[in-house]
């Protein structure tokens, strides 16, 4: 069972909690085991039931910790950790690892290739019907932005497992070593084929809105933009003005799939982009892909959704690392693809991230609730917002504006229950389940039924993830402390739901423990949850591999004592008789070796310098003190 043992204080009680990504990981690995590997037959689904969406959240548990972690690595027998092997002793030995992986990832494109070998991207039991009405076959089939970026995020981790695993079964002479060499390159072909598709699906959902002022989109955006309650046109021209560079990227360079009708360049009207809830009516086909995603039609409504924007990102970013670049994994159609999503990803998160700022006054991001260009409102939207904010200053290692940033994270985490208590009754328990409801206009028109529904309740695991990403820039001391803070009572928070009974102990979610009987649920896993906290650990495990923080006055400090000690160092040694070896001697040869090593940590981690050298000072003094009691 997972658990947190660091001291944190969260409404007026003292837990015991500690983010320690290695041994939670391991953990979660053996609950992931434990609840879908029984008697050598592996069970896919949860709670939610099984569709493509989930199914790949309960094989990325596996497979992405050991695509992006050397420590969990699993594509060389020999090499592997010790304690990654016990986690995974259900499978067998160390060579049998990878040969069950590799069966599991065969079946799950079994499962979602259809007969006329197309990917298929059903949302399935993950959607929900507004209403009484039941789902129509139709609609259950329906791909959703998360199918393709979770599709996505697991063909990328699968081809870096295959890729070093087929190196090493091509040097075994075993018979099974032997099958698996034939196997490999087929579901290397598969899992290609199906990233193909995942990479169309998120080319065609992306979309550019352009609204009229004062259409009902439109006055939704200004009123979130026009915190100062200035003159409309005023307020459009000087965003026109922020956003030129945006629009003239987007009117000169978005080509594929977008469709012609849109007037990006016009400055006379709003402009917002990101991903849609699927493939866009408005979305072109995409010639060079062959199959449905590439060509049908779509029907989502052509407006961004600030989940399904954030979800496209997370996925964009497994794509564009430079470990893919460098392992060389993408096909030509591939990287043309892919050089599209990053263009969406530039223009998304600079969009956002302008938007959430603009202005000379309070932000609109300050301003919470945010509202949509629908005219939704919810604390959900502003910390997705705030999420993406933050993306965008890990990805250009900026700390503009992360204070003030922070501090709205710190009043999001007040108003969403993390760092504050749960009333009876409180409304803040919906955001953490069943999480915000998003309606999915345009699906009404799928197969007769009615609109749509899709539920998010990763509003914890969103901010936990952010702040331990934002925890790695190079901040000041406080305001790295506050984002641990934060990431301390989001973890907290989660480990109130992990489920302590049953088969699925050790994994996710259990909202009635926390929030209340009302919120009791069915038995088994949410593999929607359980895997964005597995996300959350990778990158905790990252973050916590990055040097710690070198304040200039810490530097400042050490330099202070290393120079006092130095002089008074330079002062014993002519105090030195001889050439021989005396204790004396190898004390100060201990001293000098002990600067040294101060110096040359100075300028990365300043606190163990200061150590040092104030070790140092106590030793010199102490052989002062010697030698003048000596004399006396």
């Amino acid at each position: 069972m997972t658990t947190f043992d660091a001291p944190i204080e969260r409404g007026g009680e003292d837990t015991d909690m500690r983010i320690r990504p290695r041994q939670q990981l391991l953990d979660l690995w053996r609950a992931v085991l434990a609840c879908s590997y029984r008697g050598d037959t592996w069970t896919w689904g949860g709670r939610d039931g099984s569709n493509s969406i989930s199914d790949a959240e309960q094989l990325l548990c596996l497979l992405y910790p050991a695509a992006e972690l050397e420590a969990f690595a699993l594509d060389q027998p020999d090499d592997m950790a010790a304690d990654a092997r016990r986690a995974l002793d259900p499978f067998g030995e160390e060579t049998r690892i990878g040969g069950a992986l590799v069966g599991l990832l065969e079946d799950y494109l079994r499962r979602y290739t259809g007969p006329d070998e197309e990917p298929l991207f059903a949302a399935g039991s993950y959607l929900r019907a507004a209403g009484d009405r039941p789902l129509t076959e139709e609609q259950l089939a329906l791909g959703v932005v998360d199918s393709y970026s979770m599709s996505l995020s697991l063909c990328i981790a699968a081809l870096r497992f295959l890729r070093g695993f087929q190196r090493f079964v091509g040097g075994e002479v075993r018979r099974e070593a032997r099958q698996l060499s034939e196997r490999i390159p087929l579901v290397i072909d598969a899992v290609g084929i199906r990233l193909t598709a995942a990479m169309a699906g998120l080319v065609r959902s992306f979309v550019i809105h352009t609204p009229e002022p004062k259409s009902e989109a439109g006055q939704a955006i200004l009123h979130m933009i026009n915190q100062n309650h200035a003159p409309a046109d005023e307020v459009i021209r000087r965003l026109s003005a922020r956003l030129e560079r945006l629009r003239v990227q987007a009117a000169n360079e978005v080509r594929l799939s977008q469709t012609s009708e849109v007037d990006v360049a016009d400055d006379e009207r709003l402009f917002e982009c990101g991903w849609g809830w699927g493939i866009v009516r408005t979305a072109e086909p995409i010639e060079f892909v062959p199959g449905e995603v590439g060509h049908a039609a779509g029907h989502a409504e052509p407006r961004p959704y600030l989940y399904f924007t954030a979800v496209a990102l997370d996925g964009i970013i497994d794509l564009s690392s430079q470990r893919i670049r460098e392992l060389d994994l993408l096909t030509d159609e591939q990287r043309k693809l892919a050089d599209a999503l990053q263009l969406r990803f530039e223009l998304a998160r600079n969009y956002w991230s302008t938007v959430a700022r603009f202005g000379g006054g309070r932000w609109p991001l300050e301003d919470i609730p945010w509202r949509t260009s629908d005219g939704e409102e919810s604390d959900y939207f502003s910390l997705t917002v705030t999420a993406i904010l933050i993306q965008d200053l890990v990805y250009r290692d900026s700390t503009e504006d992360l204070a003030r940033t922070v501090a709205v994270f710190d009043q999001l985490a007040r108003r969403g229950r993390i760092t504050s208590r749960l009333t009876a009754g409180d409304a803040a328990a919906v955001l953490h389940y069943p999480g915000v409801r998003l309606g999915l206009a345009g699906s009404e028109d799928i197969g007769g039924g009615s609109v749509l529904e899709w539920y998010v309740p990763d509003f914890v695991t969103m901010m936990l993830k952010r702040c331990l990403q934002a925890a790695r820039l190079r901040t000041d001391v406080d305001t790295r402390d506050q984002l641990m803070a934060l990431a301390e009572a989001a973890m907290d928070h989660l480990d109130g739901r992990i489920q302590r009974d049953g088969p699925a102990a050790g994994l996710w979610d259990d909202p009635a423990a926390l929030l209340g009987p009302e919120f009791a649920v069915a038995a088994g896993p949410s593999w929607f949850v359980t895997e964005r906290v597995m996300e959350c650990l990778v990158i905790a495990y990252d973050t916590f591999r990055e040097p710690p923080l070198a304040p200039a006055t810490m530097v400042a400090r050490a330099v202070d004592l290393l120079s006092e000690a130095e002089h008074l160092l330079n002062q014993e040694e002519l105090e030195v008789e001889g050439d021989d070896l005396t204790p004396k001697q190898a004390a100060v040869n201990r001293i000098r070796q002990s600067l040294d090593r101060a110096r040359g940590v100075l300028h990365e981690r300043p606190g163990t310098a200061y150590s040092l050298a104030t070790q140092a000072l106590i030793q010199l003094d102490e052989l002062a003190y010697a030698r003048q009691d000596a004399t006396r």
